[in-house]
């Protein structure tokens, strides 16, 4: 096996549980059928504007649905998503925090980066912005602490000899 080949080995996936993603689209599919009940009751600009708050929220329960499809990976070189978008390559991760008032996704972990590496969005999942990438949502926090504690390991060279 080749150095290459063993840094691209999965190490850790996390990924939202099928009761999870079903919770969270439900949760936000309900609170647009409530906007749209309302805006069938509502007279004038109110039903325009109800109506627009339901076609909202159902389409991110769509997003939603569609996003929490995929995982989250993490190798020894990068942090990807189980559909092969890179988020950031593990040398350039400068911090990993999950205290709890981090500005973090619930159930989750926030990285900072040395350099940007792009923005994106995957609604209950992860999301990128410049320096920072926060991951959580609806994977289960166990996971998603053992993901931080790995990156953390491998950011700061602790981890190479236990792989």
């Amino acid at each position: 096996m080749t150095d290459d080949a063993a840094d691209d080995t999965t190490l850790i996936t996390i990924a939202p549980s099928v009761a999870r993603r079903y919770l969270g689209v439900l949760s936000i599919g309900v609170i647009g059928v409530l906007f749209l009940t309302i805006a069938f009751e509502a007279d004038g600009l109110w039903t325009l504007m109800f109506l627009g708050f339901a076609i909202v929220a159902i389409l991110a329960a769509e997003r939603l649905w569609r996003s929490t499809g995929d995982s989250i990976v993490l190798t020894r070189t990068e942090l990807r998503t189980g559909s092969g978008r890179i988020l950031t390559p593990v040398a350039n991760v400068k911090a990993v925090d999950r205290g709890a008032f981090a500005f973090k996704p619930s159930n989750g972990f926030l990285v900072r980066l040395h350099e940007p590496c792009g923005s994106g969005w995957a609604p209950g999942l992860w999301w990128q912005r410049g320096r920072l990438i926060g991951v959580g949502g609806v994977i289960p926090g166990g996971q998603a602490r053992a993901m931080a504690e790995l990156l953390t390991a491998l950011q700061q060279g602790t981890v190479k000899d236990l792989l």
